[in-house]
C-alpha cells in the first residue's frame, strides 16, 4: 500500500463543509510529468503502457553493438617472460619495473598455439560512468555488455604489435590482476609517451581502485 497524504483544511473550509480529498503519493515521486510522458511513448502510448502491465509487452535492454579496434595474434612463439623481454627490447621497446614485474610471475601465460582475438577499446564513460567508477564495477560492466576479459598475454602482445601507437596514447589492459612480488595487484598497461618511447608498465590492479571516465580499457570482444 502506498503512503497517503490527508490536506489540512482551514477553519472557513470546515465551516463549509468541504472534505479532504485523500492524494495517493507516488512511490518514485522524483519523476516529472515530461519524464512520464516520455516513458509512455516509449511504450507506444496507452496501449503499450496496457501490454506492458499485462505482460504481452516484455522490455529489453538496448544489445551494445562495438566496434573492432584491433585484431592480435597470441601464442606468436613467446614461450616465458624472458622472451617478451628479448622481443621488446630488440624492437626498441621499453618495461616498466612493475610490468617487468608481473610479466615474470607464474600467473603470466602465454598461448601454445597462434590464435586472434579481437579487442575493443573503451573509456570508463563508454561502459556508462562518465564520472568514473571502481575496477570491479568497470569489468562487470564490460561482462555485462558483452566483452571479456583479456588474457594476460595480451599486454606483451599488444605492445609488441601496436608499434604505429600515437604519442600521448595509453590505455590499460582489462585483465585479471597479477600479485607482483610486494604483494600488489597490478595490470599491464601501453602506452607512448612525448619522447616517443613505446612502454610496456604494470598499474594497480585492487578492485576498489577509482578510474577517471576518460581512462581507457582494452577487452576482448568475442567472435560468434
Amino acid at each position: 500500500m502506498l503512503p497517503e497524504a490527508t490536506p489540512q483544511l482551514t477553519g472557513s473550509e470546515k465551516h463549509l463543509g468541504y472534505k479532504p480529498i485523500r492524494r495517493t503519493q507516488m512511490k518514485y515521486n522524483e519523476l516529472n510529468l515530461g519524464q512520464m510522458e516520455a516513458i509512455v511513448n516509449k511504450l507506444g502510448g496507452m496501449d503499450g503502457v496496457q501490454r506492458f502491465l499485462s505482460g504481452e509487452l516484455v522490455v529489453s535492454a538496448v544489445t551494445k553493438v562495438w566496434k573492432i579496434w584491433k585484431t592480435i595474434k597470441l601464442g606468436t612463439g613467446f614461450k616465458n617472460a624472458d622472451d617478451f623481454r628479448k622481443a621488446i627490447k630488440q624492437s626498441g621497446m621499453f618495461i616498466g619495473d612493475w610490468g617487468n614485474d608481473i610479466l615474470g610471475k607464474p600467473a603470466f601465460t602465454a598461448a601454445t598455439e597462434e590464435t586472434e582475438v579481437d579487442l575493443v577499446l573503451v573509456t570508463v564513460a563508454d561502459l556508462g560512468f562518465k564520472d568514473g567508477a571502481k575496477r570491479s564495477d568497470i569489468y562487470n560492466r564490460a561482462i555485462e555488455l558483452g566483452l571479456q576479459l583479456c588474457p594476460n598475454e595480451v599486454g606483451p602482445q599488444l605492445r609488441l604489435q601496436y608499434k604505429d601507437q600515437p604519442k600521448g596514447e595509453w590505455m590499460f589492459i582489462g585483465m585479471e590482476p597479477i600479485t607482483d612480488s610486494d604483494g600488489h595487484l597490478r595490470v599491464f598497461y601501453v602506452g607512448r609517451y612525448g619522447d616517443g618511447g613505446l612502454y610496456l608498465y604494470g598499474y594497480h590492479g585492487y578492485p576498489d581502485v577509482f578510474w577517471r571516465g576518460h581512462y581507457r580499457f582494452v577487452f576482448v570482444l568475442p567472435r560468434k
